[in-house]
């Protein structure tokens, strides 16, 4: 099934080229509806489907602390979705999240005035749909652009400096929108409506699979895969709903500096890339828009969840 997802460049250029314009997002649809039914089924029975999907996997771990049964609407929780253990601390902790603070945070942001007498509310009229909105493919730019991209153009549009992109102001502001639209119960809806968007789409879809680095991995070997499975003594996340719940405050993160315990999609990319043995992009380079434009297509009719916390 993993060999269907991934398609060559060749065969990619082919496919693009033949789409009528109603069905450029066609090759798209069937990759997400083959992840769907992958971790469905991954999941369904995991004692039962062990030799197909947990080889390494202890007979405690798969009867014990494993769930099985789950549906796509369950995975939007990352590890937390399948994690018997896990989801009992998540939820204990979801009570009091650590998150409430850095929401305030960002409404204050996306309050206060610029020098020149405008604020964010200029850029993004509605915190809902603006957390529900990227990446998008700008179809006048010929671009994919990250919520990243589109708060720091709106800074440099007003005057105002640019800010980091991993963590800081922008994980703040970012949290706060991501607040407005899980309050408002958004769904992720990219959309490709052009040749150039499928091709971008492609573009991100190449570099989830392609080995690099000097381990010769790529993400699916983890987080498709190895969804599942433990890694020392962490458990892998599924690609499905993994941009769901972002920005998050990672304990990890936060060891040294509270402040510095949330983070950005971008930075948690960078984190699992550097993972792999692989120099990563930068977080608003062309590469890594296009991958997580197809992340977040990956994770299509999933509603928001952030921001969120992980360890």
């Amino acid at each position: 099934m993993l060999l269907k997802i991934a398609k060559t460049t060749a065969l990619i250029a082919l496919t693009v080229s033949a789409l009528n314009a109603a069905d450029f997002n066609a090759q798209a649809e069937k990759d997400r509806i083959a992840l769907v039914k992958y971790f469905e089924a991954k999941f369904e029975d995991p004692l039962k489907n062990r030799n197909t999907f947990f080889p390494y996997s202890t007979d405690d771990e798969l009867k014990n602390n494993i769930m099985g049964g789950l549906k796509k609407a369950d995975f939007s929780i990352g590890n937390y979705a399948y994690s018997k253990n896990g989801r009992a601390s998540y939820d204990e902790i979801k009570e009091f999240p650590p998150t409430e603070e850095w929401i305030e945070v960002g409404e204050e942001l996306y309050n206060k005035k610029f020098a020149n007498g405008n604020s964010f509310a200029n850029c993004f009229a509605n915190p809902a749909e603006t957390g529900a909105a990227y990446p998008m493919f700008d179809e006048k730019r010929k671009e994919v652009i990250t919520l990243t991209v589109a708060i720091n153009e709106c800074l440099t549009n007003n005057g105002e400096k640019k800010w980091g992109t991993s963590k800081g102001k922008m994980a703040h502001l970012q949290s706060y929108f991501a607040a407005s639209a899980t309050e408002e119960e958004k769904v992720i809806d990219v959309k490709i409506e052009s040749p150039e968007a499928a091709v971008a789409y492609e573009d991100g879809k190449e570099y989830y699979y392609s080995q690099k680095g000097y381990l010769k991995l790529n993400c699916a070997n983890c987080h498709i895969q190895g969804a599942g499975q433990r890694v020392r003594n962490e458990s892998l996340s599924q690609l499905l709903g993994q941009t769901s719940h972002f920005p998050v405050y990672r304990l990890k993160w936060g060891a040294k500096k509270t402040e510095n315990g949330l983070g950005t999609l971008e930075r948690r990319m960078s984190g699992c890339i550097k993972d792999q043995g692989q120099v990563p992009p930068s977080n608003t380079s062309k590469e890594m828009r296009n991958l997580l434009f197809f992340m977040a297509y990956m994770n299509n009719g999933m509603k928001f969840d952030g921001p969120d916390f992980r360890k």
